[in-house]
C-alpha cells in the first residue's frame, strides 16, 4: 500500500471490483473533450454510472480548484462514505493518480489509480488505445 493512496489496479481488476462491490465507483477525471470525442467507460450492464469529474481543464495544466470538494459532494449524494472503493481513471494513469492522492488527503481511505487508464500507452505508430488500457482490454465503453 502506498502512503499517499491505496495503490494501482489494472483495468480488469477494476471492472471485476465494480461488478462485485455495489458501493465501488469509477471516477473519470479526463476532460469534457476527452469524454465527448474519445469515449467513456460504459457501466450500464453493472447498473452503474461513471462519475465524470475533470481533474484539470483544457488547456490548463493545473488541477481544478474545488475538485476534491465537488467530488466529495457527488459521492455523498450517491450515499457513499469515506470507506467506499473509488477507482480513478484518466487517459493513461497520471492525472488519475494525482486525483487519488488528493482524495486520500481529503480522508477517503480506498482511492485507487486505474493503471493504463482509458487509452493506455502508445503503440509502435504512436497511437493510444490498442496496447493497454480500458479500450484495449475490450471492456465496455461508448463514444459521444
Amino acid at each position: 500500500m502506498h502512503e499517499s493512496y491505496a495503490g494501482d489496479r489494472s483495468v480488469t481488476e477494476v471492472f471485476e471490483s465494480l461488478k462485485a462491490d455495489g458501493s465501488a465507483v469509477l471516477v473519470d477525471v479526463r476532460t469534457n473533450a476527452e469524454w465527448t470525442f474519445v469515449g467513456i467507460p460504459d457501466l450500464s450492464k453493472l447498473e452503474k454510472e461513471v462519475i465524470l469529474a475533470e481533474w484539470q481543464g483544457f488547456p490548463s495544466n493545473g488541477p481544478h480548484e474545488g475538485f476534491a470538494s465537488q467530488l466529495s459532494d457527488a459521492l455523498t449524494q450517491k450515499g457513499l462514505d469515506q470507506n467506499a472503493a473509488i477507482f480513478f481513471l484518466c487517459r493513461s494513469g497520471v492525472r488519475s493518480k494525482a486525483a487519488a492522492i488528493a482524495m486520500t488527503a481529503r480522508g477517503y481511505k480506498n482511492c485507487y489509480n486505474v493503471a493504463g487508464g482509458f487509452e493506455g500507452g502508445h503503440d509502435a505508430e504512436g497511437h493510444r488505445g490498442s496496447v493497454s488500457g480500458w479500450k484495449a482490454q475490450g471492456l465496455p465503453w461508448s463514444q459521444g
